[in-house]
């Protein structure tokens, strides 16, 4: 897990340093800026979230990102699709298919 948070602190380096370079050449404001740092935060990720096999921790952060977006309802009848009241009750073999479900809320 180590080594993803390495990648995913990396891919925000990556996004600030490019976000500083478009403020400064668009010469826009600072909500501007914001803006477009949160859209780029979330496709990175989402890349990354594509990329890495289905763990609890990938699916844990997922989820919280689509609660945080509204979708809380969509979560928990997907979890009781699963059988289970928590993500910590969802059975390892199910994960991939979790994950590609949350994926597409």
């Amino acid at each position: 897990m180590g080594s993803e948070l390495l990648k995913i602190a990396e891919g925000f380096s990556i996004v600030a340093e490019g976000l500083r370079g478009l403020a400064k050449a668009e010469g826009g404001t600072k909500e501007k800026a914001v803006k477009t740092q949160k859209v780029e935060k979330q496709e990175t990720v989402a890349e990354e979230q594509q990329e890495s096999p289905a763990t609890l921790e990938g699916i844990r952060a997922l989820m919280a990102q689509k609660t945080q977006e509204g979708k809380s309802k969509e979560i928990k009848e997907l979890l009781q699709k699963y059988g289970a009241a928590k993500l910590s009750a969802v059975k390892p073999e199910d994960y991939p298919a979790l994950m590609q479900e949350a994926q597409v809320l």
